[in-house]
């Protein structure tokens, strides 16, 4: 597994920028190959853990990028002096944000937040247009209208949270509402996201298993991208009409015994149901049980992946790595959490996959990681504890281990269904538990 760092610059620091000219990095490395509607998931969270300067160097990378781009963008999909324009979503304000938001030096917070207000404010820009008028971008004017919807309020939402360190009010009152615009593709009637044309009517005919590489959704099913709001699990959980509901909706996911080749991700490397860990719109799914009170299946499952879809062997790998996203979601789930949700301060916990282990943290400080009584059986979370302390919720605030960290895990092969289960230990979201 690699993880890819490309400095792209001469040993003085010049290299032919996006505008095919001359430029010279001043105060940062020049970095390229940002694949980051893969990359913005796990790979440049770990990085805030592990690489932050370089992180820091990528993020003004992706600034002279916009500075240099004509259409005031930023990367969506760099190569060396290249824009690829490859997937979807604006997603370097997703790392962007989370750089700035957990503390990284040497990047200028409001030159970052001008070129992120003013990517998302493009019109040009893969129905941002119509995303903006009518709340989401219909399917009889782009391709991927849902996928692109889901991911435009994700970015909505770190641009607000920008907006709201920054002490801008109004935008950030402005991007939290875009935030809310996956409620808009939202179909009560089916349970799960679905195409909507410019009039808003929905698309017929609907199948929620019908796998699409240019329909509405991006390499995925419906069954697979509803799951798709980070930010706000609690107002999806809303939608589907509570917490049972929810539940039941997630575990058809992974129980689904029904798609042929056709329809589904049966015949997809890295399946388990319909949940399809070689591609990454699944890969924070795993972790939403903990946001209902159930984290044992969660725990489950993450070991059923870890044993099933991961290896030593050319082969062993279930999917593209994409320039580390599969492997950065290795070593997060080796220590037992995750960032469903980049760029707010909880890290979700899974179960941990190793008996032991330590990361070397930029700032000198480590995270070490035990699981007493770890075994291939003994994968369910008995108790916790974090920096000395008892720990029943099922998230890690950032700042409980940005400085360094302790985390003992006691594990066991039966799940302890009272840990993690409590309302109050819950993960938090946007919006408030249905009544």
């Amino acid at each position: 597994m690699t993880i890819i760092l490309t400095v792209y610059q001469d040993v003085d620091g010049c290299y032919r920028g996006f505008d095919q000219n001359i430029h010279k990095a001043e105060n940062f490395t020049n970095y390229t190959i940002f694949s980051l509607w893969d990359t913005y998931r796990a790979v440049h969270p770990l990085f805030n853990f592990i690489e932050s300067n370089k992180n820091a160097d990528m993020v003004n990378s992706m600034l002279a990028h916009y500075d240099q781009s004509v259409d005031h963008l930023l990367p969506v999909w760099s190569l060396y002096n290249n824009e690829n324009w490859c997937m979807i979503g604006y997603h370097a304000v997703s790392v962007i944000a989370d750089a700035c938001l957990k503390g990284l030096t040497g990047i200028d917070a409001g030159r970052a937040y001008e070129a992120m207000r003013t990517t998302a404010m493009n019109a040009d820009y893969d129905g941002l247009s119509d995303y903006v008028r009518l709340g989401y971008v219909p399917f009889d004017h782009e391709r991927e209208s849902v996928s692109k919807t889901l991911e435009y309020a994700y970015d909505d939402y770190c641009i607000a949270q920008m907006a709201k360190k920054l002490n801008k009010t109004d935008d950030y009152h402005y991007f939290m509402r875009r935030a809310m615009s996956y409620k808009n593709v939202f179909d009560s009637s089916t349970g799960y996201m679905r195409g909507k044309d410019c009039n808003g009517n929905w698309r017929v005919p609907f199948n929620p298993d019908q796998f699409e590489k240019a329909g509405d959704f991006t390499e995925a099913s419906s069954r697979q991208y509803s799951w798709y709001v980070p930010h706000d699990v609690q107002g999806l959980m809303n939608l589907m009409g509570g917490k049972e509901n929810f539940i039941g909706y997630l575990d058809s996911l992974f129980d689904y015994t029904g798609a042929g080749k056709e329809k589904g991700t049966s015949h997809f490397d890295g399946s388990i149901g319909q949940y399809w860990h070689g591609n990454e719109p699944c890969h924070h799914v795993i972790y939403l049980y903990n946001y209902a009170g159930q984290p044992w299946k969660t725990q489950a499952l993450i070991h059923q992946v870890m044993k099933t879809q991961y290896g030593n062997k050319p082969n062993s790998l279930c999917g593209n790595d994409d320039c580390g996203q599969m492997s950065a979601w290795y070593v997060f789930n080796i220590l037992g959490f995750y960032p469903v949700c980049p760029v707010n301060e909880q890290y979700l916990i899974g179960s941990p996959c190793a008996k032991a282990a330590t990361v070397h943290l930029s700032n000198g400080k480590s995270i070490d990681m035990r699981a007493l009584n770890y075994s291939d059986e003994n994968v369910y979370i008995q108790s916790m504890m974090l920096n000395g302390k008892n720990w029943n919720q099922t998230y890690i605030p950032f700042e409980e281990i940005s400085n360094g960290a302790e985390i003992i895990y006691q594990m066991g092969s039966t799940p302890n269904k009272k840990w993690g289960s409590a309302e109050n230990s819950r993960p938090m979201s946007v919006s408030t538990r249905l009544k």
